[in-house]
């Protein structure tokens, strides 16, 4: 590996290019992403630190696998992020199970965007908002669960949104806008929250 050129420095496409001429660049995708896409497994689906390596390999071997096939209109990370999608989705399916709960960690940035977007005033419905957003969105809809998680917990914008989850954007925006709905009937169910 060239000691001159410094992966810290290179953009996603940069370190793609570089793979592509020497396969040792692809550690620094690999550990790019590691914690990313394993956040994002966890949130799609309740499963085993096990399952979620085993995502995770199943990940980066596809990958790489399929790294000259990339396309470069796409965001790496959108392209990346639709591989552990389906790889997280194609997992659920082998083990015949649906997520039951969600895995959150809502820290104060991602449950002041759904305050902001839900119009939620209160100080005291955000602290509801925050520790039952799990339970909230186990009640919803997946096809908004799924919109969710991305725009707000891995903080995608809507054309990412739409490369991972192969929909037009005007789709994506139509259910986000359900979800907020959704999310709110759910929250307003319960009487704490409407105090």
């Amino acid at each position: 590996m060239d000691k001159g050129i410094n992966h810290l420095n290179m953009d996603d496409q940069e370190l793609v290019v570089s793979t592509l001429q020497n396969k040792d660049y692809y550690q620094y995708l690999m550990k790019r992403y590691e914690d990313k896409l394993r956040r994002y497994i966890r949130r799609l689906a309740k499963v085993s630190e096990e399952d979620v390596e085993d995502i995770l390999q199943e990940v980066f071997i596809k990958t790489y696998v399929n790294l000259n096939a990339f396309d470069t209109s796409l965001k790496f990370s959108s392209w990346i992020y639709r591989i552990t999608h389906n790889e997280t989705i194609t997992h659920l399916r082998k083990l015949k199970s649906r997520p039951s709960t969600f895995n959150l960690e809502l820290n104060e940035i991602i449950v002041n965007k759904l305050q902001s977007d839900l119009n939620i005033e209160k100080e005291a419905d955000k602290k509801y908002l925050q520790a039952n957003m799990g339970k909230v969105l186990n009640n919803i809809d997946k096809k908004y669960q799924e919109v969710v998680v991305l725009k707000y917990m891995e903080d995608k914008d809507y054309q990412e949104i739409s490369d991972i989850l192969k929909k037009p954007v005007g789709t994506v925006a139509v259910l986000l806008s359900r979800a907020k709905k959704e999310i709110k009937k759910e929250l307003l169910k319960n009487k704490t929250f409407l105090s």
